[in-house]
């Protein structure tokens, strides 16, 4: 009878090892976050100790799960050189309008940072010009410079694209993504172009709607910033010494002592004859200690080698890191800890990588990413892209998990990005059986597809997908869309600070079936002979055609 009852324990055991093979647990989801989003983390910022503790644990759990080391040489993980920045109270600070000093407060009318590597950021009585909204499409026939010469100067832009906010009839409207921002919308366009173009320095006009979050979110970096060192300094691109944002009301007042006025220009700038706007009698001057350390972030990588197209990849990714320790919040929390925010997507990846890993061998290579400084600018996925470990020609897309809902099941799956690739036509086909249908964004204006780490390996040509809550409100299968809608709204009320805690209460069984989602298309790619398009019209199209016979 002992053993009898030894040999239905095993077969008890060994059932429900099997039954937790197949799908995405969300318990195990929780253990994880739980786990990577405590105190003892520190917010997982990158170069602390925080990194230190993640990447151990990363690494660790992917190599219990049985997954091979993903890295070049055998290695679990990328070296990313990281420069890092932090402003210190600024010694002057101020706009002068017709020789009248108007002092600013960081974090108050301004917010700042810098990515140049040096002790001080000083600007002495530059000039300003609104340049609108920075663009320049020859595709789209728009130029908002017109040849204005930006060097030596301060560079004011509004956020987003011209025809954002764009009225029924104006000939803007539908000339860009309408309420889709595209990428001459985002504010990292804007700093790049100002710097092209001999800026000293840029600063974007927030609005909340173009902007698609908060002042607060503007500032909750505290002052600090990251860029990719270049091993080749005369190859990195050209910085600003100050790059940041005017707050709204500080805009408005500021274009008015100027003799502007800002609403009205910024309807001239959605038209396409607009030229530059010099702030007439109006300087900045800033002279603002820079802390500087330059370090050695990493990413982790794991794999699954493929059976008969091991230079063939099919890559899975979310972000480790958070926004680490900063000022005390009314509770006394310093930790900005990312539950959500990508400590769930880590969740979902490592997830993944243990279903694989319990199944059969794929076709294809399995790569499973956990991307450094996302936070800070995508700067580990650049830095995979700039020097991928598996060439990018072959590699057949990237699936990227980047905050997931955590209010329970969902009917539909939010497609962040629609009109860009085939692997929309694998999401659907994915949801259909979960019995979920399709829900284009309905938060464009905020730029998703821009803002992820899937964008840097996009930049290079590779098919992407994003899974993103942040893109509008679910229609859960308990209280439909209206329970999305409040979700959201609660959510963003933490993104990025202290209180993107875990809770064992969250509901995660609709995180789950994202991830789910990401293993059915993960599965189909991996073991077939398939090659996700671009469509046509995308702006990545051209770059993935031009290796097509590496294929």
């Amino acid at each position: 009878m002992k053993t009898l009852a030894c040999l239905a324990a095993l077969i008890a055991i060994a059932s429900s090892s099997a039954a937790t093979a197949d799908f995405v647990d969300p318990k195990r989801l929780s253990e994880t976050v739980r786990v990577l989003a405590s105190d003892e983390f520190e917010g997982r910022a990158p170069g602390t100790a925080g990194e230190t503790k993640t990447i151990k644990y990363l690494v660790d759990t992917f190599s219990g799960l049985g997954l091979e080391p993903g890295g070049a040489n055998g290695s679990w993980t990328q070296d990313v050189p990281l420069l890092r920045t932090q402003v210190e109270t600024p010694r002057t600070l101020q706009m002068t309008v017709d020789g009248k000093a108007r002092p600013l407060v960081q974090s108050k009318d301004i917010y700042f940072s810098t990515v140049r590597n040096s002790s001080q950021a000083l600007i002495e009585a530059a000039p300003l010009v609104f340049v609108g909204y920075g663009v320049t499409a020859p595709e789209r026939q728009w130029d908002d410079y017109k040849g204005v010469d930006l060097r030596g100067k301060v560079a004011v832009y509004l956020v987003n694209d011209p025809d954002f906010s764009a009225q029924p009839g104006e000939p803007v409207a539908g000339k860009f993504g309408s309420r889709r921002m595209t990428y001459y919308g985002r504010w990292s366009y804007k700093y790049e172009e100002a710097a092209r173009r001999g800026a000293i320095a840029a600063l974007i006009v927030h609005d909340t709607d173009g902007a698609g979050y908060g002042w607060s979110t503007v500032i909750a970096p505290g002052g600090e910033n990251y860029a990719l060192v270049h091993a080749d300094a005369s190859k990195a691109p050209p910085t600003l010494k100050l790059q940041g944002w005017l707050e709204g009301a500080a805009a408005t007042d500021l274009f008015r002592s100027a003799g502007l006025d800002l609403a009205e220009l910024r309807r001239q700038a959605r038209r396409a004859d607009f030229k530059p706007v010099p702030l007439k009698g109006a300087t900045f001057t800033a002279d603002v200690p820079v802390a500087t350390v330059v370090s050695t972030s990493h990413n982790v990588l794991a794999k699954i080698t493929g059976s008969e197209h091991p230079d063939e990849t099919v890559m899975m990714s979310g972000h480790w890191d958070a926004y680490g320790l900063g000022a005390p919040d009314a509770q006394g929390r310093k930790v900005r800890p990312g539950a959500n925010d990508d400590a769930l997507g880590i969740a979902g990846v490592v997830e993944l990588a243990r279903l694989f890993k319990a199944g059969p061998r794929p076709k294809r290579t399995l790569v499973f990413a956990a991307w450094t400084a996302e936070e800070r600018g995508l700067i580990g996925s650049q830095a995979y892209a700039s020097n991928p470990v598996y060439p990018l020609s072959k590699t057949v897309a990237n699936l990227t998990l980047d905050v997931l809902q955590t209010a329970g099941l969902s009917r539909d799956v939010l497609l962040v990005g629609a009109g860009q690739s085939d692997l929309e036509d694998d999401l659907a086909r994915a949801a259909k059986k979960q019995d979920r249908t399709i829900t284009p964004e309905t938060l464009p204006e905020r730029g998703l597809f821009y803002r992820a780490d899937h964008f840097s390996l996009a930049r290079q040509g590779v098919p992407v997908l994003l899974l993103m809550a942040l893109s509008g409100a679910p229609d859960l299968r308990e209280g439909g869309r209206a329970a999305g809608e409040k979700w959201l709204t609660d959510y963003m009320r933490c993104y990025h600070q202290t209180c993107d805690v875990w809770d064992a209460n969250w509901d995660l069984r609709g995180a789950a079936q994202d991830a789910e989602l990401f293993h059915i298309m993960a599965s189909d790619l991996a073991n077939s002979r398939r090659w996700p398009q671009w469509r046509t019209d995308s702006e990545f199209h051209a770059i993935r055609e031009r290796s097509r016979n590496e294929r």
